[in-house]
Formats: structure tokens, C-alpha cells, sequence
């Protein structure tokens, strides 16, 4: 069969195959959703840590440099991610996804992005100050968080397949992560803060989110320039 064949076959198929749905209650793995039109639903909290301003660092520094900046933060924010109890289902270049479920998701998941920045400004970018001390590059990052029904499909082909996370939360989270502002490195969504308890709203009485509009998608954001020790 010619390649177009296969891939019209393929498409049509695709296309007309009615959607086996389960609630999950957890994270699910790759081989926990078969192909075709197989998908578990959930309720989750997704986190995407990005590093900011990639394409200038591996274009202005030497490769061996770019690959110990994306080693380092993506370990600290990985690590961060699996201390709250999220489960890491994506790294994308320089950025990496995880998605929390289960009571308190959104407290962990907003937890974890005020803990990168912690790991940001007290540990990677002193370190990078001390072993190269000529180069004026520092770390700048942002951390997107939302949550919402999540819709999980296999995708790809046998041998080369992962899942995709269909829903607003996925979209949204990656989307905060432009928004960075100077300190503001952390950003969620209103549904996120309207989950969060006292001790994820507030510090010694202050209040650490304030509200901004998101224009491109005309809905009120909250973004933090505070940190949280790991």
C-alpha cells in the first residue's frame, strides 16, 4: 500500500470510530490507553515550567553551556513537580509538564511554581554566577498553571507514540508561560486561585497573587513574584 493510501486509510478511520471514554482517577501511562479511539477523562491541575529566552542562549553561549542551563532546570523543576505529587507527562526542549490530580491539586501545582522560582534565583543562577563569572547570562523562567477536565488519547504510531492531553487546562498553562514579567515568574489561572487555601494565598498576612487581565483571552489571571523554599 502507497504511503497516501495508508494515511487516508488511517484518517477515515480515525474519523469514524466512535470514542471508548473512563473516568480516571489517577495519572494514566502510555500503555494504560491502547490506540484508536480509546481515552480516560480527569480532573487535573497541569504545571508547564519553561525556560525563557532558549533560542538567544543556545544561539549567543556555546552548546556545552545551553546543555547544563536545560540540565538544571529542568532536574530542579522535574524534581520540584514529583515532591508535590505531580506526575511529569512531557518535556518539550525547555520545558517539561505536570499534571496533578486528586485533592489539593491546585494548592501542590501552585506550590511548585512559586518553589522553581526558589530554585531559580537561590540555587541555579548563583551557582552559574560562580563557575562562570565572565558570562552575564542569568536563568529567567516563567511557570504556568491551570486546571480543568482533561481528555487523554494515545497519539502517534506504534514504536513512537505518547499521550495527548486534550483540554483547557493544557492549553492555558502552556499559554501563562509568555506573560512573564520582570519578578513575575508565576502565573495561574482564576480557577486555580479560587482552590487555594490561605497558606498558598498568603504570606505573613500579604497577599502573594495579585490579578491581572489576560487579554488575549479576555479572562483574569493571578501572577506571583513570590518564592517558596523546596
Amino acid at each position: 500500500m502507497a504511503l497516501a493510501d495508508d494515511l487516508n486509510s488511517k484518517v477515515i478511520e480515525i474519523f469514524a470510530a466512535n470514542w471508548k471514554e473512563r473516568q480516571g482517577r489517577q495519572v494514566p501511562e502510555a500503555p494504560e490507553v491502547q490506540f484508536g479511539n480509546d481515552a480516560v477523562t480527569l480532573q487535573g491541575a497541569v504545571l508547564y515550567a519553561d525556560l525563557a529566552e532558549s533560542t538567544e542562549l543556545v544561539q549567543n553561549q556555546k552548546p556545552q553551556f545551553a546543555a547544563e542551563v536545560y540540565k538544571a532546570y529542568l532536574y530542579c523543576a522535574s524534581k520540584i513537580i514529583a515532591s508535590e505529587g505531580g506526575v511529569i507527562t512531557a518535556f518539550d526542549g525547555d520545558r517539561v509538564m505536570g499534571v496533578f490530580v486528586g485533592e489539593g491539586k491546585e494548592r501542590a501545582a501552585a506550590r511548585c511554581a512559586l518553589k522553581v522560582k526558589h530554585a531559580v534565583v537561590k540555587i541555579i543562577n548563583p551557582a552559574l554566577e560562580k563557575k562562570y563569572p565572565n558570562i552575564a547570562y542569568r536563568v529567567k523562567q516563567a511557570v504556568g498553571v491551570d486546571t480543568s477536565t482533561l481528555f487523554v488519547a494515545q497519539t502517534g504510531i506504534r514504536g513512537s507514540n505518547d499521550l495527548v492531553w486534550v483540554g483547557r487546562a493544557a492549553n492555558y498553562a502552556a499559554k501563562l508561560c509568555s506573560l512573564r514579567e520582570g519578578v513575575y515568574a508565576s502565573w495561574i489561572t482564576k480557577d486555580v486561585y479560587d482552590a487555594l487555601d490561605d497558606s498558598t494565598k498568603n504570606s505573613k498576612g500579604l497577599a502573594m497573587w495579585e490579578a491581572r487581565p489576560w487579554t488575549e483571552r479576555n479572562i483574569t489571571v493571578y501572577r506571583s513574584s513570590y518564592m517558596w523554599a523546596p
